[in-house]
């Protein structure tokens, strides 16, 4: 499950895998995938433009969001879960 088997640390999951590992299968329901980051205040950044940093981790998540939110089954327990994705904030 992600762990270094020499010194035990916690590597990195995607959350679809940490749904995919945390919800019953076959009840979980996305919500909001339609939703997309913008930049609606121009942020300005002395690094590369927001715009572009928003565009690269969508690239690289192939998620339009950094949280995936839905709702599905926890061991046959309703819950809504929001989850970030570790690849759109490195």
């Amino acid at each position: 499950m992600n762990l270094c088997k020499q010194c035990g640390y916690h590597l990195k999951m995607s959350s679809s895998d940490r749904i995919e590992l945390s919800i019953d299968p076959g009840t979980w329901e996305p919500m909001d995938e339609d939703m997309v980051s913008l930049d609606p205040i121009e942020f300005h950044s002395e690094e590369e433009p927001y715009k572009n940093r928003i565009d690269f981790y969508q690239r690289k998540t192939e998620l339009t969001e950094a949280v995936q939110t839905g709702i599905g089954q926890l061991n046959s327990i309703n819950v809504a879960i929001a989850v970030m994705d570790p690849g759109s904030h490195e």
